[in-house]
């Protein structure tokens, strides 16, 4: 399956957080988009491996995306080296994205910087012919390079190289995050509290969003960091 965008994230909530909203509106608008969960979270404080794999399928349909899957990566224990690199390539290949999206280069969480730094290498190595990996049948796969790889914005509150309008898709994005009841914000749960918990926490991913929204004159958005500069064929690209 060719994709338009595909989305990774160190845990499941990930991409939800960062960026659901530009999936919804990319969804909205025909385009083929995936989700890449690297671990199934399994070091979260709350929850269970089976609660968090029903709310991240929950989550994908509601986003509609064409599929969701895990790579069953161990939570805590995301290395950039050979044996991870060649999974992640053999994905990326697998489904050939325009457009990759990722976890946040710094982060309060230190499997975000390390999933961000081993995804953005393997969509570099994926394009060397001499990496040989093969597909689900044995069968040896062409390399194939992303146009372009983006980082979204987490738990700290980083610079956006670019910000996508995201109006009218807000709360879509906050229905996704949402659905992973077992980590946020829930008055009726006995669990421990955490630093995501929070009803402060849920409040400041909207208010982000809106002030990102703000910032671009429009009601919403969502920030990512480039690796690259990013050109323009005319200033008509940007009215």
């Amino acid at each position: 399956m060719k994709l338009d965008i595909l989305a990774f994230g160190a845990h499941p909530d990930d991409v939800e957080l960062g960026c659901s909203g530009t999936i919804s509106k990319a969804v909205a608008s025909g385009k083929n988009v995936g989700i890449v969960d690297l671990t199934i979270g399994e070091m979260g404080t709350r929850g269970t491996i089976e609660t968090r794999a029903k709310e991240a399928d929950a989550s994908a349909k509601l986003l509609g995306v064409a599929f969701r899957e895990n790579m069953n990566f161990k939570d805590a224990f995301i290395f950039n080296d050979e044996y991870h690199q060649r999974k992640v390539i053999s994905v990326i290949r697998k489904y050939a994205p325009e457009v990759v999206l990722c976890n946040a280069v710094s982060d309060r969480h230190t499997d975000h910087a390390k999933a961000a730094e081993l995804v953005s290498h393997a969509c570099f190595l994926s394009g060397l012919q001499k990496i040989e990996t093969l597909d689900d049948n044995g069968a040896l796969q062409e390399a194939f390079r992303p146009h372009h790889v983006f980082h979204y914005i987490q738990w700290d509150d980083l610079t956006p190289d670019i910000v996508i309008n995201i109006t009218g898709h807000l709360d879509k994005k906050m229905a996704a995050i949402k659905t992973f009841k077992s980590q946020f914000y829930d008055p009726q749960s006995n669990e421990r509290d955490t630093p995501i918990s929070s009803l402060n926490f849920l409040e400041s991913v909207a208010s982000r969003a809106k002030n990102m929204g703000r910032l671009i004159n429009k009601e919403a958005g969502e920030g990512f960091t480039t690796e690259r500069l990013l050109a323009l064929e005319n200033f008509d690209a940007l009215l």
